[in-house]
């Protein structure tokens, strides 16, 4: 469990030193007053990333003496995990006082993370962007390879686009350098990904029905953009021609998709609201399960502003099918919904950046 979390200079916060306690710890306020930044902080810590940006410099507190960079510094298990960042110096990370040179050194030292937000709902009615967001932020944490693959190819990506747009005509040996770090690098991203949602889909598929309380069927399809049997290198070559009129890369991971159908139809078009809301939780229900189930360590939950999009039924539903042994760390901006069988929840009021317990 996370036991301590201290900030500084990170968003709202000058600065900022919690305990917390395993179970239930709740922070209520108003909207705008710090509260996700929290946990957001507890992400970045966590898996050097944050839901909210791509870019960590981004997460710098805005305001006299800001901007310059940031500090979270946290107690995980035995171990005191640290996060520097700075616009001249980059990223700094240190287990233990003990500066950790690469990002996966430092992650093995670090546990499971399930992110849950209102704005979930995005996953269904959103772009392909987001669902990708949520297969990467899940594969990472369970696939040694995955992250350093995605790195590569991202950054191969990056530079074979960038071919296709400066010259007229496409220097295709230089492309084709390029091409073989996407083929290479996008074969480990693509097995990981099926595997992955052949755990995941039954496990979500579960979670819908228990969240809606009726017989919902859940499908998830995944829909690779590599070609036939994943053959990024034929199909890269099939789509040579539309990739010079076209000026970019046309295939590749950074293209599949996930399909979600209730009851064989189309969420995004039919399903209503309600059974969206329930999708985008069950999907994330269903990624702690999965965790769980793979290396027997419960995540950590953060869990922001869920329970006011939610009603009585599906709200009390989901408290009773969230893993029991994970730790849980929820924003809200009021308690209607905590019920007495709670009382053992740690409460903290936020208001303005200041943290203060509860009455």
């Amino acid at each position: 469990m996370l036991s301590s979390l201290e900030l500084n200079q990170f968003r709202c916060f000058e600065s900022l030193q919690i305990e917390l306690q395993p179970g239930l710890t709740i922070f209520v306020g108003n909207n705008a007053q710090g509260k996700t930044s929290i946990l957001e902080a507890a992400c970045a810590l966590m898996r050097l990333q944050s839901p909210r940006t791509s870019t960590l410099g981004d997460l710098s507190r805005i305001g006299p003496g800001g901007g310059q960079g940031f500090a979270v510094r946290g107690q995980f298990g035995d171990c005191q995990l640290g996060l520097r960042h700075s616009a001249r110096g980059g990223r700094k990370l240190a287990v233990d006082g003990e500066n950790q040179g690469r990002a996966s050194a430092y992650l093995c030292y670090s546990g499971l993370l399930v992110w849950i937000a209102s704005d979930d709902l995005i996953l269904v009615k959103g772009g392909g962007s987001h669902r990708r967001r949520y297969l990467d932020f899940m594969a990472g944490q369970l696939y040694p390879l995955y992250r350093p693959a995605l790195k590569a190819y991202e950054r191969a990506l990056r530079s074979r686009n960038f071919l296709f747009k400066r010259d007229a005509s496409p220097a295709w040996d230089q492309i084709d350098a390029y091409s073989k770090i996407l083929i290479e690098n996008g074969a480990i991203l693509t097995r990981c990904r099926r595997e992955l949602i052949a755990e995941l889909a039954p496990l979500a598929a579960a979670a819908q029905k228990q969240i809606s309380e009726s017989d919902e069927n859940l499908q998830i399809e995944y829909r690779a953009a590599s070609g036939d049997d994943d053959d990024l290198a034929a199909e890269l070559q099939r789509r040579r021609g539309d990739e010079q009129r076209r000026r970019q890369t046309l295939a590749g991971p950074q293209r599949d998709d996930l399909i979600f159908k209730v009851n064989q139809m189309s969420a995004a078009k039919f399903a209503s609201e309600g059974q969206q809301r329930t999708l985008a939780l069950a999907l994330k229900l269903a990624q702690s399960q999965l965790f769980i189930e793979k290396t027997a360590r419960p995540p950590v939950l953060l869990i922001d502003d869920v329970f006011g999009e939610l009603d009585p039924d599906r709200r009390n539903a989901l408290m009773r099918v969230w893993p029991t042994d994970s730790q849980k760390l929820i924003t809200t901006t009021h308690l209607d919904w905590l019920d007495s069988s709670r009382v053992d929840a740690r409460i903290w009021k936020v208001q303005e950046a200041q943290v203060d317990a509860a009455d």
